[in-house]
């Protein structure tokens, strides 16, 4: 198919190229017709159409399905459609569990109860380290108050 007319007027020639071209080239072997996708208006040479296949033309997927629909091929219809491609998940799927839940379970999150931390008495010495050396501030025992 080689596109023809204007912006938001488009028209098709059905066309026959050789296999290292293509349609938009220009070099095209012979015209066997037209269509108007506005209109659904279909004009082939059936006869041209047959003769070509039978020398080993192949049609595209899209004018093989209007040959079929048309009956001038006996054969099944091609799905020209792209696949469905699942839309890739916008949360990745570690962070979506900690946010909803356990496991998107609907029920509520259950609070877990946590052993009071040990006291340092009970720690060895040896794993008994602070994590910042604790610094006493003076406080002057004499508080100056202005007089008024």
């Amino acid at each position: 198919m080689q596109r023809t007319g204007r912006i938001n007027t488009p028209s098709y020639r059905i066309v026959v190229v050789e296999h290292t071209e293509g349609p938009k080239t220009g070099n095209v072997v012979e015209k066997v017709g037209t269509y108007n996708p506005k209109t659904k208006e279909r004009v082939l040479n059936a006869e041209r159409i047959k003769y070509w296949m039978s020398v080993g033309a192949k049609p595209s997927d899209t004018v093989h399905n209007m040959l079929v629909s048309l009956g001038i091929l006996n054969a099944k219809k091609i799905n020209v459609l792209p696949k469905y491609k699942e839309p890739a998940p916008a949360v990745a799927p570690d962070s979506a569990k900690a946010t909803t839940g356990e496991e998107g379970s609907g029920e509520a999150k259950k609070e877990e109860v946590v052993a009071p931390a040990e006291t340092p008495a009970e720690v060895p010495a040896e794993e008994a380290k602070p994590e910042e050396p604790v610094v006493e501030k003076k406080t002057p025992d004499v508080v100056e108050t202005p007089a008024a």
